[in-house]
């Protein structure tokens, strides 16, 4: 996902811990609420609602995190990569 933001020139910072990971979209480094505070929200609410279109679901808010599990499989993986790709694609215009 890094390199697919950085290829269309949108600024995201990426935090994970264990299964637990955010995308946030701006180009402060994540630290604390300070530097959550300076994401783009209606950026994600674009992103959000093209993720929708595509039957991916996330967590509606830009401050909440996703989880991945040993339930998910490959095929779902790289279906929810495709479909991220082309809500960002969408949202970025």
């Amino acid at each position: 996902m890094q390199k697919n933001v950085v290829a269309l020139g949108i600024d995201a910072q990426f935090t994970r811990v264990g299964s637990m990971f955010s995308m946030f979209f701006t180009s402060e480094k994540i630290v604390d609420f300070q530097t959550v505070k300076s994401c783009d929200t209606d950026f994600f609410k674009r992103y959000f609602n093209e993720l929708l279109e595509e039957g991916v679901y996330i967590a509606p808010s830009q401050f909440e995190a996703g989880f991945m599990s040993a339930v998910h499989s490959s095929e779902e993986i790289d279906q929810t990569i495709a479909a991220s790709l082309k809500a960002l694609k969408i949202a970025v215009n």
